[in-house]
């Protein structure tokens, strides 16, 4: 029918009414060029953010070390003080923003300074005399040939074990200490979880690493200068010896311990089977420990190659502790990467 016809022809053929596009609102060229205050001088606005977001902290120390540097030219022991310790705040900052748990910066440095003292007591003299006189671990002399076999096994016990379970007493300490503290300090000095194990194991590392660099081998390698050298030579191989030691903390000492440190905060959380844990943990650190040692007798590459190895059992250790945290909702490390 003509109606139905129509209709139809309406329905189908007629368009949709469209509707017509909301126009932008326009923006006048004076309020566009207009600048305010905060964009003149932007510290107004986000000096809130500094400390947080920008680094601010260490961007002062680091003005801080630079002024110091410059007046300590022409004394090269403090110069060479600050330096190392410089670099070793730095590799300890980037294991922290890794492990992404704040961690009270005075715990971090008596962890530090426990080990030094610990290097220089009567203490140390125990520890050589059990695992390098009555355990196998003498370390070869230089120069003296010995098969990759028996320089492992005299590494493993003279260098992984010892040193180990040296760097591991302050954060044992730090985990009795802390059980003795009440909410919130236990968390705060103590050891819950494997981040904290990570955290006082890479800073006992630290003050080892400084304390064995500076007191032993740079002056070594200064006073082994031949007698017609200057005394300026020493000085620049003791520098030259000093950064790549203690910027390779990263993966040496700081890794081993901080590896250790994974295990000590995880038999924390399993009790249970806490101390097959510890065993493994000191097993595994002191056996990478070794290695390193007893590959720089052989080769460069080989070096390299345990070196990286290190790395990445402590970052592989560090992902798992984040995964693992009882706070990992207030990891700032994990809302950052966004694992």
């Amino acid at each position: 029918c003509p109606s139905s016809s129509s209709a139809s022809s309406s329905r189908f053929n007629t368009p949709a009414a469209i509707s017509q596009p909301t126009k932008r609102p326009s923006v006048s060229g004076r309020s566009r060029d207009l600048v305010t205050l905060t964009q003149l001088f932007p510290i107004f606005s986000t000096g809130r953010d500094l400390t947080q977001k920008a680094f601010l902290i260490p961007g002062i120390l680091t003005v801080f070390f630079v002024v110091l540097m410059f007046a300590a030219v022409g004394e090269p022991i403090v110069f060479n003080l600050l330096i190392a310790a410089y670099l070793a705040g730095a590799a300890l900052f980037f294991v922290y923003q890794l492990c992404g748990k704040p961690k009270p910066w005075w715990v971090l440095l008596s962890c530090a300074i426990a080990t030094g003292l610990i290097l220089i007591s009567p203490l140390l003299t125990v520890f050589i005399t059990v695992f390098r006189e009555i355990l196998p671990g003498n370390l070869p002399n230089q120069g003296e040939q010995i098969s990759f076999g028996a320089l492992l096994i005299q590494m493993f016990f003279g260098a992984g074990l010892m040193e180990e379970l040296l760097k591991a007493l302050p954060v044992l300490g730090a985990f009795f200490f802390g059980k003795l503290l009440r909410f919130p300090w236990r968390q705060r000095v103590g050891i819950w979880e494997p981040l904290d194990g990570i955290l006082l194991g890479a800073a006992s590392a630290v003050g080892f690493t400084l304390v064995e660099t500076l007191g032993q081998y740079v002056p070594e390698i200064i006073n082994n200068v031949p007698l017609q050298a200057s005394e300026g030579q020493g000085q620049l191989l003791g520098l030259q010896l000093l950064i790549p030691r203690v910027l390779g903390s990263v993966a040496g000492h700081m890794a081993y311990s901080g590896y250790l440190g994974y295990f000590i905060g995880l038999s924390v959380l399993k009790p249970r089977q806490g101390w097959l844990i510890l065993f493994i943990g000191y097993i595994s650190a002191s056996a990478l420990h070794a290695l390193w040692n007893t590959t720089g007798y052989i080769s460069g590459l080989l070096l390299a190659i345990v070196g990286v190895l290190s790395y990445a059992f402590l970052a592989a250790a560090i992902l798992k502790a984040r995964a693992l945290s009882p706070t990992r909702s207030q990891n700032f490390a994990t809302r950052f990467f966004g694992d």
